[in-house]
């Protein structure tokens, strides 16, 4: 600390990397100079070796002094920046020659089962068995799946619901993920005098699945023709269905295009299998177009599934019953008077497509038959799809609806490693709610009564709130 008032500090020169400063009342350039060339001081003190650096280097020496003459430097930072000019790399480090280079490829990616927390049941329905894949702890509240064509549950949700952020999430909920007929890994061809179940009796089955299981309602998450059976099983089972997530979902039946390119690729099929043309159809299906260039690698694992691991038999059964889909006759009711009573569907509807999926206008044509107030339409950039290409974008969203419907699940964004999840407290937003309605507006599910006395013992699986997080349509 100073002695003195008026007192200045300098740094030693050749101790250019210490802080240690001494006290000087008078300030000498000269002297500074010599101390930081060697030209004075003791004959027994050491030398540094970034000072004989810059003795040596008569050009460091010679820019410094430009530097000081043109800058009016002082000299002692002068000798400082003489010392540090002396550890630059010389001429010699200009020749450097690669010698060699070695390719370290990451591990290849596979469709195929390697989660060991996820258990497999066969459930008996009205039209043959389906296989359910439960993951998670069976007294949480449930998350209903179904898949797309050519996929099944491990396909199509594995990678994204074990992404960390779903993880998290997931600690929460227990997902029952249903396969089509005949569409699960492994599956053996179906019986030639096997009548594969429409659209309408896919829907069906998932009321058997609901009783196996002893479910009273579900949330539905279904891409594709997923999308539509879970669709449709929520106009016949409004009670049993609190929301739905919906990806490049489609209302309307099929077109004279779709319906010539699946007729065709099922025929296909059939007779010769897997063909390119069967495959290209399909690849455009799940990614649109330009897949090549966003993700090459992508493209290679699941062109590899398609050709190597997808019973061509059972999947042209499947593209028959989704090609002769009918019309989900859902219609938007404009007078809020009559929105309760509208055909169409009353829970709260999130409906996600890719910018570059071949269905954004199927969803935009869908988006205009649900009811405003309730939906949301969101299309996501630079994808095709989504569950792969922006899985983060995806469950950043889904977590968001979910906590509109009143499961307030806060994920901790500072522990990166974390996968568990915590039931926060509600918002501001919801506790301004609470204190405008009365304790008898609010809506206890029979399966969680909890006595309110205060905030700390609101449970998020006891108090059903509706409110749309995202009120307009979202491009992300």
């Amino acid at each position: 600390m100073p002695s003195g008032i008026g007192s200045s500090y300098r740094s030693l020169a050749d101790d250019v990397y210490k802080t240690t400063t001494i006290e000087e009342n008078k300030f000498s350039v000269i002297e500074t100079m010599k101390r930081a060339f060697s030209l004075a001081g003791p004959q027994t003190r050491r030398s540094d070796p970034l000072i004989l650096r810059a003795q040596c280097e008569p050009r460091v020496v010679a820019a410094v002094g430009v530097a000081v003459r043109d800058r009016k430097m002082p000299a002692s930072a002068a000798a400082e920046e003489t010392a540090l000019l002396g550890t630059m790399p010389s001429d010699s480090m200009d020749d450097i020659e690669l010698k060699n280079i070695q390719l370290q490829f990451p591990t290849a990616r596979t469709l195929s089962r390697d989660d060991s927390s996820v258990f497999e049941e066969r459930v008996e329905t009205g039209k043959g068995s389906v296989l359910v894949a439960v993951q998670g702890n069976r007294s949480k509240p449930a998350i209903l799946t179904y898949h797309d064509l050519g996929l099944n549950y491990i396909s199509s949700f594995q990678a994204f619901f074990n992404y960390i952020d779903m993880r998290a999430l997931l600690e929460n909920f227990c997902v029952y993920h249903v396969n089509a007929p005949g569409q699960e890994e492994g599956a053996p061809a179906l019986p030639d005098d096997y009548v594969y179940p429409t659209m309408d009796e896919m829907a069906e089955q998932i009321s058997f699945v609901m009783s196996h299981f002893v479910l009273k309602n579900v949330i539905g998450f279904g891409v594709g023709a997923g999308a539509n059976v879970l669709a449709r099983f929520a106009l016949t089972h409004p009670e049993k269905v609190e929301a739905l997530c919906l990806i490049n979902c489609v209302s309307t039946q099929a077109g004279w295009i779709e319906w010539g390119y699946q007729k065709l690729n099922a025929r296909h099929l059939r007779n010769k299998g897997m063909t390119q043309a069967v495959l290209d159809y399909l690849m455009w299906h799940h990614f649109g177009r330009g897949t090549e260039d966003r993700n090459h690698d992508l493209v290679q694992v699941y062109k590899t599934y398609f050709e190597r691991h997808v019973n061509p038999t059972n999947l042209a059964l499947f593209i028959d019953s989704y090609v002769r889909r009918t019309d989900l006759n859902i219609v938007r009711e404009l007078e809020p008077s009559k929105r309760k009573n509208s055909n169409t569907l009353n829970m709260p509807v999130m409906n996600i497509t890719g910018a570059l999926s071949p269905h954004v206008e199927d969803t935009v044509t869908l988006n205009g038959r649900l009811d405003p107030t309730n939906s949301t339409w969101m299309k996501l950039q630079d994808c095709g799809m989504v569950l792969e290409e922006q899985p983060g974008k995806v469950s950043e969203s889904f977590r968001l609806f979910l906590q509109g419907q009143g499961y307030a699940v806060k994920l901790s964004r500072k522990r990166s490693t974390s996968t568990s999840a915590e039931v926060a407290p509600l918002t501001e937003n919801k506790m301004a709610i609470f204190r405008q309605t009365s304790l008898d507006g609010l809506n206890l599910t029979s399966k969680h009564q909890t006595r309110i006395s205060s905030p700390q013992h609101w449970s998020a699986s006891a108090i059903n709130i509706t409110e749309n997080p995202i009120s307009e349509a979202v491009v992300c």
